[in-house]
């Protein structure tokens, strides 16, 4: 068996490194330019059911089984025309999907009182906000305040020992050789009383264990066997050290029966109860790679994913992005991916989500009424109470520039950058910790004109933004840079310049039209070249989603999707930068990542993951020979090999 794992491996290793078969041109090069006349005649264009199956592997997430007999009986030419109005597609399957998941139709607000943050919490413990009235809510808000405050004790329960212990050590450093009381020397008497805090921090935890509540497998029945309704009331009505006694005695199996004909609302109810900040970023994830999987319209799904990576907001910046993703994804990224470029970089702009992990909603103009005022509030305290200012940050006015429209050479300086940060500041957030909108303050606000890129900006409040996100959408530089990269994303790593150029010039002559840059790329020759076919690495969701698509999978619970993607390097909202993920195969080609991915395609095919099933279908042969992952080995062939354990690296061997 470890023979036949070494040999996986180094096939698909092999695979990985070779490149793609050369076409008419590389094959004459190689040969110093001199043409083998017994050669037949090799075509430098994609044709028959390489052109659908190269459609299906880049403008959507993979084929599933039936995808392609459905472009073959439409058409290229209008299936692609339809995928880019998604609108005209039926999705009555997905949305059916999505309503497993309540919690994704809320605003920021409204989740952050259903489904409280630590913020929220602490709030309530401290008397700023009021507990809810009664209900289901109330049980959430009691069982978070318990356990904040069970946090809070054992914190300053370590606080005393540490300082106890640094009491303790002081003494023992200034008379190391003095005897104690019966001749016991001191740091004798320090280390026993050291021993002895954490006899009693001990003690203290045996006594709460003991104290624990107890469920028997009778008890575990009883409450399992109630209907859903008062099963759902028995867990609300239980304290906090009782809940979490009745869920640390469920097994696997009662672990599913606890939920499992409950609907969605009560269902996010019990998981609230266990925490509802986790709920919020578990439902987030699940609604997105369902949609990935089961949407029809698959092109705004891909779009979706490039324009979330392009705008990139980091999941874990503060307490309160996850929330603000919710709606950044649903209502900022996915109505506009296929519309106008500078449509989407405004509404990215006023987003909460962005405006918070770029720091912009802390920036003040620093002659703004706001910086005078902290000047002066700042003069009349004391040296030792004295607080840094907060001043004017460049972080969003930088990566505005550099990563969203004109890229890293797009001409402009770091005095563009900290104009443009002068520009937008005011641009903020209203009461964050409790899920507020959009905020210009004119308070914080630098007055007085700027001059970016060369043009002034004349002195016109939260207008001088948008004129700002009109020059840079409108730039060449933007154009290119956008070109290039939605070339790298559909073509390959190293795109041809002359593509980049004619995605370039679609998009200064549409206006920014992405569906008009699409609509360009795919009439494009170097799109249907043999060079591009299975030319692309694909990134770990990629992978995943097209592994699930390929098999027919019915991801009941896609956890286990997210978390093959957290194991592969490429959580979702996981990108701490600013940049997002990379496209390009360097990233994502290693041992371990080989490793991982064979892990995750053996685990799939064998149904060992919760909730996903696979569905083999009779057309999966077909596919299984043109379904690629970019590495030369087909998704279904390996998801055909079926192991009795995981690879593993040679370093964890």
């Amino acid at each position: 068996m470890e023979r036949l794992k070494a040999g996986l491996a180094a096939a698909l290793s092999i695979g990985l490194a070779l490149p793609p078969a050369p076409g008419l041109a590389q094959a004459a090069a190689a040969t110093g330019g001199r043409r083998d006349p017994r050669a037949a005649y090799q075509s430098a264009q994609l044709h028959g059911d390489e052109r659908s199956v190269h459609v299906l592997n880049r403008v959507t997430f993979g084929p599933r089984p039936g995808d392609l007999e459905a472009v073959r009986a439409r058409g290229l030419d209008k299936w692609f025309a339809q995928q880019l109005h998604p609108e005209t597609i039926d999705n009555t399957d997905l949305e059916a999907r999505l309503a497993e998941f309540p919690a994704m139709r809320g605003s920021p607000q409204d989740l952050l009182y259903r489904l409280p943050s630590g913020a929220i919490i602490r709030q309530t413990a401290a008397g700023k906000l009021p507990m809810p009235e009664g209900g289901g809510l109330r049980a959430i808000y009691r069982d978070e305040l318990a356990r904040y405050e069970e946090r809070r004790q054992k914190k300053a329960e370590l606080s005393s020992q540490a300082g106890a212990a640094m009491t303790a050590q002081g003494m023992k450093t200034d008379a190391p050789g003095m005897a104690g009381e019966g001749g016991q020397s001191t740091a004798s008497v320090a280390d026993a009383g050291q021993m002895n805090a954490m006899a009693g921090a001990n003690a203290g935890a045996d006594q709460a264990a003991a104290f624990e509540p107890q469920f028997s497998e009778g008890q575990i029945a009883r409450i399992l066997a109630l209907p859903p309704p008062q099963r759902v009331a028995r867990l609300a009505g239980m304290q906090q050290p009782e809940l979490d006694a009745f869920r640390k005695a469920l097994k696997g199996p009662q672990r599913a029966a606890l939920t499992a004909d409950l609907n969605p609302a009560q269902k996010e109810f019990v998981a609230a109860l266990d925490g509802p900040q986790r709920v919020v970023a578990e439902e987030l994830a699940a609604q997105r790679l369902t949609r990935d999987i089961y949407s029809d319209a698959q092109l705004q799904e891909v779009m979706t994913d490039f324009w979330l990576n392009h705008f990139n907001v980091f999941l874990r910046k503060n307490e309160e992005t996850p929330y603000y993703l919710v709606s950044y994804e649903r209502d900022v990224i996915r109505p506009l991916v296929l519309g106008r470029f500078e449509d989407l970089l405004e509404a990215t702009a006023h987003a909460p989500a962005m405006l918070l992990y770029l720091d912009n909603a802390s920036s003040i103009g620093p002659d703004s009424p706001a910086a005078e005022r902290s000047k002066v509030a700042a003069a009349r305290r004391p040296d030792g109470q004295k607080k840094a200012p907060e001043g004017l940050n460049e972080n969003y006015a930088r990566e505005l520039m550099e990563l969203h429209t004109l890229g890293v050479n797009g001409g402009y300086t770091q005095a563009d950058v900290t104009q443009v940060a002068r520009v937008f500041t005011g641009w903020t957030v209203d009461r964050p910790q409790r899920g507020g909108g959009f905020k210009f303050d004119e308070n914080r606000h630098e007055p007085g004109a700027k001059k970016v890129l060369g043009k002034e900006i004349k002195e016109h409040g939260e207008l001088e933004g948008r004129e700002v996100l009109h020059m840079l959408a409108t730039r060449p530089a933007t154009a290119r840079f956008i070109a290039r990269k939605l070339a790298i994303r559909f073509v390959g790593d190293e795109p041809p310049q002359t593509l980049v150029d004619r995605l370039a010039a679609s998009y200064m002559k549409s206006g920014g039209s992405i569906a008009a840059v699409l609509q360009t790329l795919f009439h494009a020759p170097e799109f249907w070249s043999n060079s591009a076919y299975r030319a692309k690495m694909k990134t770990p969701i990629e992978y995943v989603v097209s592994a699930a698509r390929a098999s027919n999978a019915s991801a009941d619970n896609p956890q286990p999707l997210a978390n093959a993607l957290r194991e592969m390097g490429m959580p979702l909202y996981g990108a701490v930068p600013p940049t997002g993920y990379k496209w390009e195969a360097a990233d994502w080609v290693s041992t371990g990542a080989l490793v991982n991915r064979m892990n995750f395609a053996l685990s799939l095919a064998a149904n060992r993951l919760p909730g996903v099933r696979v569905g083999w279908a009779a057309q999966t042969e077909t596919l299984g020979t043109k379904i690629d992952d970019g590495s030369g080995t087909s998704v279904a062939a390996q998801l055909g090999v079926i192991s009795s354990a995981p690879m593993t690296t040679p370093e964890a061997e």
